[in-house]
């Protein structure tokens, strides 16, 4: 109450003059001298470039810390954190997983309310479907429901897969998955499987990143994190489908006996290239502008 009173609940640097993600593992996220402190251990990897060392975190000029595998964090740091709005996600190497994130970051519920508006109603959450489909597909649809613009997508779509098979250069014989026996699809299909898991997890950071609702989906309906999913599908043609399509070639050859962990690999190492996740994050704030005033 005498920090509302104090007005010292807005004593923060606002999100939008922050520097976005900064991701960090293989340390410990602690407080020092009253200010954030990461101390990694461990010497750099190919995909991490922070040398071992203590290095100061400055919490209040990011959006968002990812906290990778082999990281341990204090009680005193989440305390920070949350005092200073600043949110703090548990994901996977690369973030091909993502385990945990508190309720999140922003001071204001802006991008959440439009969502809601659009979801809402029937015409605006069909424009809003048809505008992610145009942004996948370089076209905007003339149909006037979901079920034909699907249809649409699904046709395209198998012709997608079959010209990204032919440039990576693998065979390919189509989508096939048997939920009952996942491990018996192809090479391609089980690395798509895998990757598609890995693109959704980074989906998920973004979502928490906008402080949007995991359940309110344009084109996914029914799943609890149908939204989740609505943006994980925007990157398929660029990012999941060439790295599963890739750790399949890879497979193939021999070398990986392991498809799952390839084609995470392979598919963490291109969202992580890529800046996959703060691409997400401007596609959904470009979804739901503030200043559209809902329509």
């Amino acid at each position: 109450m005498l920090i509302g009173r104090l007005g010292l609940d807005t004593a923060r640097i606002p999100h939008a003059d922050r520097h976005g993600l900064l991701w960090l593992s293989r340390g410990e996220l602690t407080v020092r001298d009253g200010t954030l402190s990461f101390e990694r251990a461990e010497a750099a990897s190919p995909s991490n470039a922070l040398e071992a060392g203590r290095y100061t975190i400055p919490f209040q000029s990011v959006s968002m810390i990812l906290l990778g595998p082999g990281s341990t964090v204090s009680h005193d740091a989440l305390r920070l954190l949350a005092r200073h709005g600043t949110a703090l996600a548990a994901v996977g190497v690369d973030g091909v997983r993502m385990y945990t994130a508190p309720p999140l970051i922003s001071g204001r519920s802006g991008l959440a309310r439009l969502q809601a508006q659009c979801w809402a109603d029937k015409d605006a959450r069909l424009n809003t479907a048809r505008r992610m489909y145009a942004w996948r597909l370089g076209e905007v649809f003339p149909h006037h429901s979901i079920s034909a613009l699907r249809g649409m997508e699904g046709a395209r779509m198998r012709e997608t897969y079959r010209l990204i098979a032919q440039q990576v250069g693998i065979e390919w014989r189509g989508r096939r998955y048997d939920r009952k026996r996942p491990g018996a699809a192809d090479l391609p299909n089980q690395a798509l499987n895998h990757a598609s898991s890995a693109v959704e997890a980074a989906a998920a950071v973004a979502v928490a990143a906008t402080a949007t609702i995991p359940q309110l989906g344009f084109v996914h309906e029914d799943p609890s994190q149908s939204f989740v999913l609505d943006i994980a599908d925007l990157f398929r043609d660029s990012v999941l489908i060439p790295a599963a399509f890739r750790a399949a070639k890879k497979a193939s050859r021999g070398a990986y006996a392991d498809i799952e962990r390839l084609a995470r690999k392979e598919t963490g190492e291109t969202l992580s290239r890529t800046r996959t996740i703060s691409k997400m994050i401007t596609r959904i704030k470009d979804l739901f502008p503030e200043d559209s005033g809902g329509h």
